[in-house]
């Protein structure tokens, strides 16, 4: 079936170094969702609506950024890792939000 494309799959760094991660949204999907899973503990990052930053409310701005520009991958960038960084970031994409109040 149709899938996120995550590169690479493992990164080392020592610390301080700089780290980029990539995500391929699936085709035809307009948000791109970038989690930091650490054990069982999920902390959202940041979205994008196309190459709009759609909630940043999760981003440690501080040493994270992330983009999505168009005809190529996104991309979470950490400046400068620390060790609490070591985690598995998952990205994932949507055809759109859905809002549903009762």
């Amino acid at each position: 079936g149709e899938e996120v494309t995550q590169t690479p799959r493992h990164l080392v760094k020592a610390k301080g170094q700089k780290a980029i991660l990539y995500c391929i949204p699936i085709i035809g999907h307009d948000y791109v969702f970038w989690y930091q899973q650490v054990r069982k503990e999920f902390k959202f990052l940041i979205s994008f609506q196309n190459e709009n930053i759609f909630d940043e409310t999760g981003m440690p701005k501080k040493r994270f950024s992330a983009k999505c520009t168009q005809n190529s991958p996104c991309s979470l960038e950490i400046q400068a890792t620390e060790m609490q960084d070591s985690a598995v970031y998952l990205c994932a994409s949507s055809q759109s939000t859905v809002l549903n109040i009762s």
